[in-house]
């Protein structure tokens, strides 16, 4: 039997959140919605006309990892902090949620990465991110044991950024199918697809990857089109074994050959901070679909997970998920 449910690879980020206004976003020169790679001087500058701003591990692999945990899931993490005030946060915030995390971390420079966050009155986030340690991941941190011992191996398309990670995943995922494991990616952003379009798809097509998850945007990027049932039609193709694509207030497909299951997004009165949406959808569609759950349940799991976390700041989950109406009835 796997000892952990998922284990997650991805950016290790700690999280500055602040809430502005599209006013603010213009005159900083921040593009609304986006995630933008910045260096260090950039990040400076960018904090240094933030408002007020809280701090919290982020990363988007390591939010639904935490997503996973949150839900009873087993996880395990990879991924390079340095051995800095930011690099400890972040350790210490994994493992106490019972995480499994044991890279080594980076003595000296580059520091800890980091995000800038700017939440704008719709629940948008626009995301400037200096990579710092991330871009030091490399196969030597991928722990074999680990791999081999996690039903799923998942990964962030973000990692496509950092030229070491990709050789790192691709051992991950050698590892994982030799161990008779799945491996399961996010295209992450609409903006990495544009920058890794052909090598994404490729993954797919190698099946390197067996599930994708996207959402609508991304989707749409991945094959160049307009038309939603174009993308629909052309990842179910491409797909190893399925794909998920979130449509926000629409819901999600679950897309396995041409086979199509919509399920509808779990109901929310009041969106305050989208971030870590699609990575809480994941978390609960991972928690699923690892305990054996059908393709819709495990939907509606990853709905409920995010409908949750846009209803407060941060991408982390602040309650017990196995406590939200309706999770432990999917799972039981």
């Amino acid at each position: 039997m796997p000892r952990y449910d998922v284990l997650t690879i991805g950016n290790a980020i700690v999280d500055i959140i602040s809430r502005t206004d599209d006013a603010f976003l213009a005159r900083a020169g921040i593009e609304k919605g986006a995630m933008t790679l910045v260096d260090a001087a950039r990040a400076l500058e960018i904090y240094g006309q933030m408002g007020p701003a809280i701090e919290t591990s982020g990363g988007s692999a390591g939010n639904t990892v935490a997503g996973l945990v949150s839900l009873g899931g087993r996880g395990a993490y990879i991924g390079k902090v340095s051995e800095d005030v930011l690099g400890r946060i972040f350790a210490h915030d994994i493992t106490a949620l019972g995480v499994h995390f044991a890279t080594a971390p980076l003595a000296g420079d580059p520091p800890t990465a980091r995000s800038m966050i700017l939440v704008t009155p719709d629940g948008e986030r626009s995301m400037n991110t200096f990579l710092g340690a991330c871009v030091e991941l490399s196969p030597a941190d991928i722990d074999e044991s680990v791999v081999a011992a996690a039903s799923v191996t998942y990964f962030e398309g973000y990692l496509w950024d950092p030229p070491l990670a990709k050789d790192a995943i691709l051992k991950a995922a050698g590892i994982a199918h030799a161990n008779g494991r799945e491996v399961a990616m996010t295209l992450s952003d609409s903006f990495c697809v544009h920058r890794y379009r052909a090598e994404f798809l490729d993954l797919m097509r190698s099946g390197t990857v067996d599930i994708v998850f996207a959402n609508e945007a991304e989707a749409l990027a991945l094959y160049e089109t307009e038309v939603l049932e174009e993308a629909l039609h052309r990842i179910g193709e491409d797909a190893e074994r399925f794909a998920v694509v979130t449509r926000g207030a629409e819901g999600c497909v679950v897309v396995e050959g041409a086979e199509r299951r919509a399920v509808p997004a779990t109901p929310v009165e009041h969106v305050v901070d989208t971030t870590g949406a699609g990575d809480l959808f994941a978390s609960g569609f991972l928690r699923g679909y690892t305990a054996g759950r059908s393709h819709e349940a495990s939907a509606r799991l990853g709905a409920i997970a995010a409908g949750h976390i846009i209803t407060q700041v941060g991408p982390r989950p602040q309650v017990s998920l196995l406590d939200l109406p309706g999770v432990r009835e999917i799972l039981r």
